[in-house]
């Protein structure tokens, strides 16, 4: 199973980013994906996540309103497409796989797990 993440980068306070995550070796429709993040010195912390049927969603107070999930599953991907950032968002996103329950914050839920992608926002 791989999960790739991509999209990140430097972008300036107010900007947007949107971040993919492709799957491979998984039967993605079957899967809940989730995004979390981790910044410097900080734990890694529940973004967002999505349910296999892509419609329920799921939001931190942090982002909602700001950030949006989809799940592509004809594509293998689920994104999350980043409005309004602010320099707190800067972190390492991960996206994240998990068989069993939807929407769960926890990190040791999650049955697989992607390599990261840096967003680093300048105010």
């Amino acid at each position: 199973v791989q999960l790739q993440a991509s999209g990140g980068g430097l972008v300036q306070a107010g900007g947007s980013l949107r971040l993919s995550c492709a799957a491979s070796g998984l039967v993605f429709r079957n899967y809940h994906m989730a995004w979390f993040r981790q910044a410097p010195g900080k734990e890694r912390e529940f973004v967002a996540a999505i349910h296999r049927d892509g419609v329920r969603k799921w939001y931190s107070d942090d982002v909602q309103g700001r950030f949006t999930i989809s799940k592509d599953n004809s594509g293998f991907t689920v994104y999350l497409q980043m409005s309004g950032l602010k320099p707190e968002d800067t972190a390492v996103y991960y996206c994240a796989a998990d068989y069993h329950r939807a929407g769960s914050r926890a990190l040791e839920e999650y049955d697989y797990w992607g390599q990261g992608t840096e967003v680093t926002v300048s105010s």
